[in-house]
């Protein structure tokens, strides 16, 4: 058996083969990124590694040659991946994948604002049609996410946000990795759509509060509306105006319900709790020191 991990060099990617790597006979291990060099770690620890860059699709038959079992990693190119997902889900099936999990997202719906659901969703489309067993990982939003607003809740003593009285099922991207090493190490997800959540919902209260807690001073929810909060992404974080209605739509849906969703997939498939938003965010305390 050959267990093929995409973008192995990333955040989730590493995670992802530090696991696969602890559950199985690294021979059976192969390991793709663009750039083969930032994996000699598992290289040392016999992992196979190989280029692939799913904008080359010349070079993913040779990535996925001999691939029983493949985990596409979506790319994080917003606005310009689909493409490229479809390129690698064709090589996988051509090379004779028997299974193909892909990391999606949860409520990758037509009605859903979230930018990033569409490509998600055509992604999820392609793989069912691929002729390969798949299995979509519909990950949450990740909780290190919350890191970015941190030092600035803290030193502005304000969380603001356009979320308005929505939640989000914030999920650390270490228990992601989990539950896709225990797909590709255990037979019986063909098929299957797992939401990976948290362990609880959270509202810009709860998520002031937190800030608030580990920081060491009173933050206060600012609500603004979709507008104003791209305005002020541009303003004050210096995103193009683009990149800055796209943030904003991550918003709008949990405003609207759609980033909520909780599961038990965290601990059915890796026998353990999923971590918590408090716990994620205070094993990164120095995000919160004021300078």
């Amino acid at each position: 058996m050959s267990i093929v991990i995409t973008g192995a060099s990333g955040h989730l990617g590493r995670l992802v083969a530090e696991a696969v790597l602890d559950q199985t006979d690294p021979a059976d291990v192969v390991l793709v990124s663009r750039d083969p060099s930032r994996l000699a770690d598992f290289a040392g620890r016999g992992a196979e590694v190989r280029a692939g860059n799913f904008t080359d699709p010349a070079s993913l038959a040779g990535a996925f040659a001999g691939a029983t079992k493949v985990l596409v990693i979506s790319l994080d190119r917003v606005g310009a991946r689909v493409d490229a997902h479809k390129a690698a889900i064709d090589a996988a099936a051509a090379a004779g994948a028997q299974s193909i999990a892909y990391t999606s997202a949860i409520n990758p719906s037509d009605s859903n604002p979230i930018f990033v659901a569409h490509e998600h969703r055509e992604t999820e489309e392609h793989l069912r049609a691929s002729g390969a067993g798949w299995t979509m990982l519909r990950n949450s939003i990740y909780t290190e996410m919350l890191l970015a607003g941190a030092e600035a809740a803290f030193t502005t003593g304000k969380h603001i946000t356009n979320e308005g009285d929505g939640r989000v099922s914030y999920v650390a991207r270490a228990d992601c990795a989990a539950v896709a090493a225990a797909v590709l190490t255990t037979d019986g997800h063909d098929g299957k759509e797992y939401d990976v959540t948290g362990p609880e919902a959270l509202g810009a209260q709860d998520v002031a509060a937190l800030y608030a807690e580990l920081g060491g001073r009173p933050v206060e929810v600012v609500p603004v509306d979709d507008e104003a909060y791209a305005a002020g992404l541009v303003e004050h974080a210096g995103m193009p105006e683009p990149v800055a209605r796209i943030y904003t739509t991550f918003g709008t849906g949990t405003r609207r319900g759609y980033s909520g969703a909780l599961s038990t997939t965290v601990a059915d498939l890796t026998g353990r709790p999923p971590t918590s938003a408090r716990d994620v965010l205070a094993a990164n305390r120095a995000a919160f020191q004021h300078r």
